[in-house]
């Protein structure tokens, strides 16, 4: 059973989304133009870490927000909850 709630964290996740977003669109350019492959790595690494932080804030904004909401107003079985944990873990 899926619960949804308000996730606080979803206005930040989309400004990391949005300067990934950025940061593949400068990748495309720079590959276009033949720049410098050291350039077009650290762009690749940019947007890789961006992605990244985006995802774990996702993650951990459900953990600590939906899942512990969730067991404390008796939506979801703790059982439940820790089989959601461990789904949504393997993704860190």
């Amino acid at each position: 059973m899926r619960i949804m709630t308000i996730h606080t964290t979803h206005p930040d996740v989309l400004k990391r989304l949005k300067r990934a977003q950025g940061h593949l669109k400068s990748i495309v350019t720079m590959l276009e133009e033949e720049r410098s492959c050291l350039d077009i790595a650290q762009q690749l690494q940019a947007v890789e870490s961006a992605i990244t932080n985006a995802k774990r804030a996702l993650i951990h904004d459900h953990i600590d927000h939906c899942l512990d909401k969730a067991v404390h107003e008796g939506k979801q079985s703790a059982r439940d909850a820790i089989q959601e944990f461990k789904a949504i873990s393997k993704y860190l």
